[in-house]
Parts: C-alpha cells; structure tokens; sequence
C-alpha cells in the first residue's frame, strides 16, 4: 500500500484522500496487491468518517481478509468500535459472520473483548450469527465464558433467551464442554447464577449433567479442580439445580441396568460395566490436576521403598539364629554350615534368593529415584539427597552382610550397579516397549 495511503487511513484525514485521488485516481486500485487495505487501517484507529468515505468508493474492501485471517469487521469488533461495524454491515449484513483463521468470526471476536455494543448490535441485524462455531466448535458463549467477560455472557444469554435458542447453552465444544462445565471451571459464581439462579434460563432447558469427553460434569469440574475460595457457594448452586457426579451418574445407570433385567447377570454385562469403571478411574491429562497425580506418585514411591527396604533387611525365611560349621566328623551336610545372622533363604536356595534381590533392589532403586525426581524442587533439597543416599547406603551394605561369603560378591553387584542403573534402563526401554505395544496392537488388528 502506498505509504501517502496509510497515512491518510492512519489519520482519518479524508481532504487528504480526495488529493491522492486527485492525483492518481487508480490508487485504491493499487492496494488490491497488498497485503493490507486501507479499510482494515481505519477501522483499527476507530475513524467512522474515513470508514464511511472508502466504503463509498471500494465496498469490496469490507469483505476482505488479510494475510491474519482479519476482516475490517473483525478488527472493528475486536476494537469495540461499534459505529464502525454499523456502517460495515451497512454493505453486507452477513459480514458479522465472515469467517477467518479458524473459522473465527467477527462476533467471536467481539465476545472475547467483551464487546458488549458490538455484540447487540450485530445480533440486533444478524439474529443467526449466534450460532456460529469456530473450528474447535466455540460458540460465542463458550468463548465469552473462557474469558471471563461477564457483560458479554449477560448479553448474549439474554438474546438466546428471547430468540428461544436455549439448546446453544448445551452445545458442547471440541472438548465435550458445555457453557456450564466452563463456568464451573473458571468459578464464575455470578455466570452460574446467571444460567441457573436468576430465571435467565428457562427451567428444564440446561442439561446441567452433561459429561463431556473426559468423563466429567460441571459438578466434578469444582470438585477436581478446587480453589481457595468460593468453591462452596457454587456447590450448592450447581446441586440446587440437580447437578450430581458422573460417577453418580453411571453407578445409577448400572443399577438401572440391573433391575430393568433378569437377576441373572451375564459376564459380557459385567466386563462392560468393568470397563467402564476402569476407563473412568484412569488418569486423564486435562482432566486430573498434576498436582494430585504427583502426589498420588509420591506415596505409592514411599510405599514400595518402605516395603522393599523391609523385606530386603529381613528376607523370607528369616536369618539363622545360630553358628553352624561341620567338621569332617559330623554327619550334616556341608552345604547347612552357616554363620548367624545370615539368611537361611541363601543358604538353602542361592538361585531363589539371587532373584529375590535382583528384583527387590530394582523396586527399591526406583522408587527411590521416583521420590528424588518427584521432590526435585522441594526445599532442603540438599538434606533430602543425602536422606535417599544414605537409605540407599544402608540397603547396598545391610544384603551383602546377610549372604553366605561366596554370594557376597553377586549381591553386592545387584544392589549397587546394576540396580543403581535401572532408571538408566528403563529410559531406554520406554520407547522399545512402546514401539512394541504398538506392532502388537496393529499385528492384533490385523489378525481379527
């Protein structure tokens, strides 16, 4: 674009487009192979007159998108500059519905500003932009909601009332979400009021126990995802009007399942229900906070280091509370002399016992690398790695005291080395072990 262009678009100085067109009648003409117009300037800096005078002159510049997926409609409406959309929608009324990168319209825009004149205003002339989705199917509302724009939501609730478009609240987006699970998820207290409360809604009308892709109602999103504050007031909102957990939900329907059948149950029904209550327990990323995840790993790490420390100090079988040495003399077999304090499972068993602390040395190795990782930004993060090496210490040296002599040397191998490396292992093998679960998935496939 002609720089004397910009600048007159820049100003809103219409004296000086009139010159530049005196001078070169073509050059609006010229702006067509640019990336921008001087429309889209215009409608940025709010000058309705200049907006006026270009739509006079090259109306095609209104339908325009440029290279950032905007319209001057959609900058307009992002801006709030609600003249500006009037006169815009003046040329074309579906323009409120002109669509750019992923398919974002101008009242979506509108809606994420909290633009509230510019969303009556276009809703007043284009009843049906309401509808529109973007490509991860967000109406209006939902993204009015994500961003917390009240005066929008208020807005765009009462024209769905009155158009007796209410199905809009239960519209679910690329997640499964409703306008109630966003509300519940951001603590919009005043929103929920709103929807629920207050008689904006027509009774009946909300699916307030709609579970979306995660297996979640708007009641588990204030309950997964707590606050410090005001969690309790939408509660008691949200369970005023019905809403209950999914899990509540499918033990219901199971139950329902049951009665409505013979008392007879059949194992295909059963693994059904199994599998659903497996999928529904499952960790789900987005849904399940990582805070409580991490948690949940830091006890079961403490679990299995306190149980494999335990029984690697005292193995199955116990230790011999006596001193035995056979001399040539005495009938009992060489392969019983033993010291006390030894494990009677080495002296019995040496291969069973050498699996045994293979196996336990690997648990207690790596949960002891979990718990170093899971609490790597504690504080007195110094003292806590000498804790772990120093328990890591009394276990390399509390096995090899417990095996015969000639099995000092294997088990001291096993707790130091190869244990000590098996987080190495196991990070190499994980995507092995992935890359074979996958070839057996498809091999499956292919078989059935």
């Amino acid at each position: 674009m002609d720089t004397r262009l910009f600048e007159a678009a820049q100003r809103g100085n219409i004296d000086y487009l009139q010159r530049l067109l005196t001078e070169n009648p073509l050059i609006l003409n010229i702006t067509l192979l640019s990336a921008e117009n001087p429309l889209n300037i215009a409608a940025d800096m709010g000058h309705v007159d200049f907006v006026k005078e270009i739509i006079k002159l090259k109306p095609v510049f209104a339908k325009e998108v440029n290279q950032e997926g905007f319209s001057p409609t959609h900058i307009a409406a992002a801006n709030g500059h609600v003249e500006i959309v009037k006169e815009l929608m003046k040329v074309d009324i579906k323009l409120c519905r002109l669509e750019g990168r992923q398919k974002m319209t101008p009242l979506h825009y509108a809606a994420i500003k909290g633009r509230a004149e510019v969303i009556s205003a276009m809703l007043s002339d284009c009843p049906d932009c309401i509808e529109d989705e973007t490509d991860r199917k967000e109406n209006a509302l939902h993204l009015a909601v994500k961003n917390n724009r009240f005066e929008a939501i208020k807005i765009l609730g009462d024209w769905i009332k009155d158009m007796n478009k209410e199905y809009l609240l239960n519209m679910k987006d690329e997640q499964g979400n409703t306008v109630l699970h966003l509300a519940s998820w951001k603590k919009q207290r005043e929103v929920l009021e709103m929807l629920l409360g207050s008689g904006t809604v027509s009774s009946g009308s909300l699916e307030v126990n709609a579970i979306n892709h995660s297996g979640l109602t708007a009641l588990d999103m204030v309950l997964i995802f707590p606050s410090e504050a005001g969690d309790r007031e939408i509660v008691e909102i949200l369970r005023s009007a019905g809403a209950t957990r999914a899990r509540d939900i499918i033990q219901s329907t199971i139950s329902n399942n049951q009665t409505s059948t013979d008392n007879t149950s059949t194992p295909e029904r059963c693994l059904s229900n199994g599998n659903n209550l497996i999928e529904y327990f499952k960790f789900k990323k987005g849904r399940d906070s990582p805070s409580e995840a991490r948690s949940t790993l830091l006890v079961i790490a403490v679990l299995v280091a306190t149980a494999t420390f335990q029984v690697g100090v005292n193995p199955p079988g116990g230790v011999w509370q006596d001193t035995n040495i056979p001399d040539h003399t005495n009938s009992t077999s060489s392969s019983n002399a033993h010291f006390g304090g030894q494990s009677i499972m080495a002296t019995t068993n040496k291969v069973g016992f050498m699996l045994f602390v293979f196996f336990n040395s690997v648990g207690f190795s790596m949960s002891l690398y979990m718990i170093y990782v899971l609490t790597s930004e504690f504080p007195l993060q110094f003292e806590l790695q000498i804790c772990l090496l120093a328990m890591y210490g009394t276990y390399g040296t509390a096995l090899p005291c417990i095996a015969p002599s000639s099995l000092n040397l294997p088990v001291l191998l096993t707790t130091t080395i190869l244990s000590s490396t098996t987080s190495a292992l196991a990070q190499v093998a994980r995507p092995l072990t992935t890359m074979l679960k996958k070839f057996f998935k498809d091999f499956t496939h292919r078989v059935v």
